[in-house]
């Protein structure tokens, strides 16, 4: 069964590899024996995550600002000078914004919109290119969008923009995945629970406010990276060619 789980001579991006869930799951593809680009905003905190990953086979870092189409554009021109085809595309580079119903203003609508939302469609678009050249229908290429728990129950924690956004990604996915099924392109989605990462550190840092959160995780604990890892190799890899359009959940059961 190990060879449906390998990523061997498979090109994957990750965006918003350089920490948090990207890293995980750019660390996890690297382990599998993918060729890893990871990006982000900033150069030289990609640079760095690469160099450490390097260290478990191919990964390298390239910049990209996806807070507009023109980034995307850049992103994919770029790629195009470095790879011939793209063949997993991961949909992780977003970001939040917290404040009180009543004062939440609507630049935290906005800036949380076009990275969570606009940017995953305006990156897949401008990828699709090379997506399609090495897909077919015994081994399509993948896009995973990072959606999130938030996107399916209401404990939104007054980050208001931020559900929405992510539900809004579920359902964007859901409609490429109709679209590009015959392309054999397949879309899918993570819904990550509670890990550690950069948005969640003020709680997992803090081991009485963390103890809290569990209490409302059925699980009683948060996912470990190599969950999340594991999760989107099963998806980027031979075990998940049949799969497209679902919205997994990977919480602790806090969904339920």
């Amino acid at each position: 069964m190990q060879e449906y789980f390998s990523l061997a001579g498979r090109t994957a991006l990750v965006t918003g590899g350089s920490r948090g869930i990207g890293k995980m799951i750019a660390k996890g593809f690297v382990q599998a024996g993918a060729n890893v680009i990871i990006c982000s905003r900033k150069l030289e905190e990609g640079q760095a995550t690469a160099s450490e990953l390097s260290q478990y086979g191919q990964c390298r870092a390239l910049a990209a600002d996806l807070s507009s189409e023109d980034g995307a554009k850049a992103l994919a021109n770029e790629l195009s000078q470095h790879i011939e085809q793209l063949d997993i595309l991961v949909n992780n580079a977003g970001t939040a914004w917290g404040a009180p119903l009543e004062s939440f203003p609507a630049d935290g609508w906005h800036k949380v919109m076009q990275l969570n939302v606009t940017a995953v469609f305006s990156t897949t678009q401008q990828l699709l290119p090379l997506l399609r050249k090495g897909a077919s229908g015994d081994n399509p290429s993948r896009v995973i969008n990072i959606g999130s728990v938030a996107g399916i129950t209401t404990m939104n924690e007054n980050a208001w923009s931020y559900g929405p956004s992510k539900a809004a990604v579920h359902q964007l996915s859901r409609q490429l995945a109709r679209e590009l099924v015959d392309q054999h392109i397949n879309v899918n989605v993570i819904a990550p629970g509670r890990f550690p990462s950069k948005m969640t550190r003020h709680i997992h840092l803090d081991p009485e406010a963390l103890a809290k959160d569990c209490e409302d995780i059925p699980m009683r604990r948060w996912g470990r990276p190599e969950e999340m890892s594991a999760l989107a190799i099963m998806l980027a890899s031979s075990a998940g060619a049949y799969m497209t359009g679902n919205i997994i959940p990977i919480d602790g059961g806090f969904t339920l």
